[in-house]
């Protein structure tokens, strides 16, 4: 069924269909009747299903990645679709409207993305007040990075005022040095300037209360002389865990012809073709940390055998995106079901 309400998707340009889509959906949730058709079509309980980390209790391992409710807009609707987790953001300090359009585009013929949205959001206060307002209690992550206009040097301002302005509305954080789409920022996965933003976060996470938990996401691109560094930073910032991957500058093994792809730009590559790396990454990753590095699995996540491979390869956690354009709303329900299976 989905299949052919997806032609019908795909025949529209991808931002503008996701702004409808979602329009459709919050209008559902505003209705009681459609509302529980929702949650009795998509969510799916059982106690096996529960993960706890941090001390938050996860009704299911299935989250939404971040880039999909950048604003915190939909989080209650999206809570219907029986997702155990929604990750909000990139949310930025100053709202900003991120790179021109198009900037988002479809590669069917490898099930998969090319974004260079640039962190458009409204700005780390429009979502904390938006949050204040839910009603689902889902647990939320906070996604933060950086303006384009600030400079690298005062980058941790940044994400200390975001880190601010969301402590009392999410349940962890997740920072983001690792977008392709903010001209310089992979550069603050370098060791230096990341250790300076985590142990500043660290700090301010004391000051601010009992301390949540803070996850760093990284790129799917980073050598192993980079991933024995990012350990090592996890080790000695204390932070709580690793969201692995964000999207991908490789273009290789694509079946999209290539003079297609290079038409559109730079941007991230996801979906399909960064499932392997990704799961690389977090094998790598929990090897070398011997189990003891918590993990979100992020890339290339479809169905209940891929979410199955990043938890056997050491995820705690996984998260969808791609997968959810291409599967539809049911992608959560039907992993949870595969798992249980």
């Amino acid at each position: 069924m989905y299949g052919i309400i997806r032609k019908i998707l795909f025949s529209i340009q991808p931002e503008e269909v996701h702004h409808l889509v979602m329009k459709w959906l919050n209008r559902a949730y505003s209705v009681g009747v459609s509302r529980q058709l929702l949650k009795k079509q998509f969510v799916v309980k059982h106690s096996s299903l529960e993960r706890t980390l941090w001390g938050i209790t996860f009704p299911n391992p299935v989250g939404l990645a971040a880039g999909f409710d950048k604003d915190a807009k939909y989080s209650d609707a999206l809570a219907c679709l029986g997702f155990g987790f929604i990750e909000i953001g990139t949310v930025t300090p100053r709202p900003q409207p991120g790179n021109p359009a198009p900037r988002l585009f479809r590669l069917p013929a490898d099930q998969a993305l090319i974004n260079r949205m640039g962190f458009n959001n409204e700005g780390a206060a429009a979502a904390a007040a938006r949050l204040r307002k839910r009603k689902e209690k889902i647990v939320i992550g906070g996604n933060i990075g950086k303006n384009k206009d600030t400079a690298n040097e005062d980058a941790v301002k940044d994400y200390e005022a975001s880190f601010r302005a969301l402590y009392d509305v999410v349940d962890y954080f997740v920072v983001n040095v690792s977008s392709p789409n903010t001209p310089g920022l992979r550069a603050l996965q370098d060791k230096e300037p990341l250790m300076h933003i985590l142990n500043s976060l660290q700090v301010l996470n004391k000051q601010l209360g009992t301390g949540k938990p803070i996850l760093l996401k990284i790129a799917p691109d980073l050598t192993d002389d980079q991933l024995n560094d990012i350990i090592d930073i996890v080790n000695t910032t204390g932070i709580q865990g690793i969201v692995a991957t964000n999207t991908t500058i490789d273009r290789s093994g694509l079946k999209t012809p290539k003079d297609e792809v290079e038409k559109l730009g730079a941007g991230g590559l996801s979906g399909k073709p960064v499932r392997q790396r990704a799961t690389e990454v977090i094998s790598y990753i929990h090897k070398h940390s011997n189990g003891k590095i918590p993990i979100i699995a992020v890339g290339g996540i479809f169905t209940a055998a891929d979410a199955r491979e990043k938890l056997d390869a050491g995820a705690s956690l996984v998260q969808v995106y791609t997968g959810f354009i291409y599967e539809g709303p049911a992608i959560a329900a039907n992993i949870c079901k595969g798992l249980l299976s």
